[in-house]
């Protein structure tokens, strides 16, 4: 762990302190004056950056908005202006005014998010920053490869800046983060702002030993630095050696900086409650404008004038900053639902329904399908990677002269990474989140990440990820940033054996976020051109591949080519029906058809079968044409009944359709509970052809 110590403050030019004191005077005047515009109830929120101006003025200076870029937090205000962001546009996002350049009156204020400053867009979930801020480092990595550019000179490369105060060193997505910069050195700079306190927990509650520079020094190829904070001086000299060390491709460094929290966390917050009145005095004493004015003065020959003159200019910038963005109208109403999805690209249109090519006719399964569209897409745009747990057919290249490989448990994605490489098809640790957070960062560089996660039921590291930031970068954003990542996930039962945690569904807890695709095919063909929709339409995708049809004999289809499509929201009526609709997906699609069979082989019934294949959006129109035409309706799915993704259909038709019904409508889906190991119980626990048919009878007879 290297610690630099202070230098002599003449080693920084007058210019360069006196820039950096205006910075923070700025910071701290945006601040105070969002304080009092809160008060008084002229905007909405206000969490503050004070105490932490110092280091990060003094570290700006090592950095470029054109050339790095920066993942921050709430409390990077001093950043983001010297940077380049002016206090009017902090206001306006305080204002949540409809102008706001970093969410458009979307996002909570101190988010600072531009794209021609390199801001990243952040949100408020602590430490997700760090996995998106690798993959956005891994994919200017690769970016640059693909430009074949010339070397560049030693220590002209990129930083990607992420920042993150003391209590967040406590999530495990700093720790995953932490394990791919290193293994890969990757030029990420890290900086800790530890000003002691996670709101009101103490960091020695927070951290063994009360100092993370200590617990990160052991990680090979992490260059580590301790540092006060407060001074200015000694945070320009770490600085700038911890940047140059990134910049020369010396892998990825951690800055330790000690910083204090004068005021409260927030104004939800009364440090008062928590901090004894000895502490937060020698927290004022550590103030680092008070020590700058104090070095300006006693070491620069700076008067107290020239200082009182510099706040008197700030203070007058600042006020009429706020006043201008006060004045700015608010989103209107009308706009909510702006950025949820893309406005560029819709995979619900006909140009995204095109025909099979004529060609090879032999039947494939869904796994052969879905491994030869990764293939075609692969081949077509070179900005496709895929990774995650096991997909690679063996992390070490080298053994691939030697062993036939693995492309995944389930092999789906099979002989990828000998046709397109390591660098384009590799492993991931066994981390969920570490796999999704760091394809978040990828896509908002460009890439088109299609990520594996092996079993849905191990999905849930990565929920944050997927709820709070993939879902919803677009929107919080204001259109500025999107991040379309491709989740394949293995999912579903029916294995005789699969249990508890190699069964589970759960598609309705994707299908409920806002700004999230989710298909689910039910054959190999749909899988085939569905999973091309997801990889080239411009949002993110939920893939669900239901483990029991990889390889059924029932429905294997014909290879497309490779520009076979099949647009989101079209339903596939499977069954033509006068009788009765049934409306499912997945696994129970061929068990309501085999259901359907056998009724009306014994006179029971003529029913139509809908396979709804996409889930968000789903094809409400296909449903509603159907039920009006037989005038029942009966919802079938695997996951459990009660919340269930059935009962949004059931609702929607018994709300609009009503006055067609000849019945009420009725679901059909797994029982409240998880799916049991031995094969008894999970017959009992899911849909089968036989309850299924029972149900139609039911219905039939009302």
């Amino acid at each position: 762990m290297a610690t630099v110590a202070t230098s002599e403050p003449g080693a920084l030019p007058l210019a360069e302190v006196l820039d950096a004191y205006r910075v923070m005077v700025t910071s701290r005047k945006v601040d105070d004056k969002e304080i009092q515009l809160k008060q008084q109830n002229l905007v909405f929120f206000q969490i503050n950056g004070v105490g932490h101006e110092g280091f990060l003025a003094a570290a700006a200076r090592h950095l470029s908005a054109e050339k790095d870029w920066f993942f921050t937090y709430y409390r990077d205000r001093a950043l983001a202006i010297a940077l380049g962001m002016t206090p009017y546009e902090i206001f306006l996002g305080a204002a949540g005014a409809a102008s706001g350049p970093d969410s458009r009156g979307r996002q909570m204020p101190n988010h600072f998010g531009q794209r021609r400053l390199h801001l990243t867009p952040p949100s408020s979930p602590t430490g997700t920053q760090c996995l998106q801020a690798v993959g956005f480092a891994e994919a200017g990595r690769y970016l640059r490869a693909l430009e074949k550019a010339a070397e560049r000179p030693p220590g002209s490369g990129e930083v990607v800046w992420v920042s993150l105060g003391d209590g967040t060193t406590s999530q495990g997505e700093f720790w995953e983060s932490l394990n791919t910069a290193c293994n890969a050195r990757l030029p990420v700079l890290y900086v800790i702002e530890d000003n002691g306190y996670a709101i009101s927990v103490p960091v020695d509650a927070q951290t063994p030993g009360g100092s993370i520079s200590k617990l990160v020094s052991g990680f090979p190829g992490l260059a580590v630095y301790e540092v006060d904070g407060c001074d200015l001086i000694e945070s320009y000299r770490v600085a700038g050696e911890a940047v140059a060390g990134v910049r020369a491709g010396e892998g990825p460094a951690l800055v330790h900086a000690h910083v204090v929290r004068p005021y409260s966390h927030s104004l939800s917050d009364d440090e008062r409650l928590y901090k004894p009145a000895v502490e937060r005095e020698r927290e004022a004493e550590r103030d680092p404008i008070r020590l700058t004015a104090r070095l300006l003065t006693e070491h620069y020959g700076v008067t107290g004038e020239e200082l009182a003159r510099i706040d008197a200019e700030v203070q007058a910038e600042v006020n009429e900053a706020a006043g201008r963005a006060l004045a700015e109208p608010q989103p209107d109403p009308a706009s909510w639902a702006e950025w949820i999805y893309s406005p560029d690209v819709d995979p619900t249109s006909a140009r995204f329904a095109t025909p099979p090519a004529a060609g090879d006719t032999s039947p494939k399964t869904m796994v052969d399908l879905l491994n030869a569209c990764l293939r075609d897409e692969m081949a077509r745009d070179e900005r496709v990677v895929v990774f995650g747990e096991d997909v690679a057919d063996a992390s070490h290249e080298q053994a691939l002269a030697e062993v036939k490989g693995k492309g995944g448990v389930f092999k789906v994605t099979f002989g990828l990474q000998r046709l397109y490489g390591g660098r384009r098809v590799f492993n991931s640790p066994l981390a969920e989140a570490n796999i999704v957070g760091r394809a978040v960062g990828m896509a908002m560089r460009g890439l088109k990440p299609v990520v594996e996660i092996q079993f849905l039921d191990y999905i849930w590291p990565a929920f944050m990820q997927i709820r709070d930031e993939l879902a919803n970068v677009r929107w919080r954003s204001g259109g500025a940033w999107s991040a379309p990542v491709v989740i394949r996930v293995p999912s579903g039962g029916y294995l005789k054996g699969g249990g508890p945690y190699h069964s589970q569904s759960g598609e309705v807890l994707f299908t409920h976020i806002p700004g999230l695709r989710v298909v689910m095919p039910a054959n190999a063909l749909d899988a085939n051109g569905l999973l091309r929709t997801a990889i080239r339409c411009d949002d993110p995708v939920i893939f669900l591949e239901h483990k029991h049809l990889y390889r059924q004999t029932h429905n294997k289809g014909a290879y497309p080519g490779p520009e076979y499509m099949v647009p989101f929201g079209k339903a596939a009526t499977v069954r033509e029906g006068r009788d009765l609709t049934v409306i499912t997906y997945g696994a129970t699609v061929v068990r309501s058809l085999q259901a359907a069979k056998r009724l009306a082989d014994t006179g029971g019934g003529d029913v139509e079968v809908i396979d709804l294949r996409s889930l968000a959006p789903y094809d409400w129109e296909a449903v509603a044409a159907s039920v009006r035409k037989t005038g029942r309706a009966l919802v079938v799915h695997e996951d459990c009944l009660s919340f269930g993704y059935g009962a949004e259909i059931a609702a929607r038709i018994a709300d609009e359709l009503f006055l067609e019904l000849d019945a009420p409508v009725r679901r059909l889906a797994g029982k409240d509970t998880f799916v049991a190991y031995a094969p008894v119980l999970e017959d009992v626990i899911l849909p089968q052809v036989e309850t299924i048919q029972a149900a139609m009878r039911q219905l039939l007879a009302f």
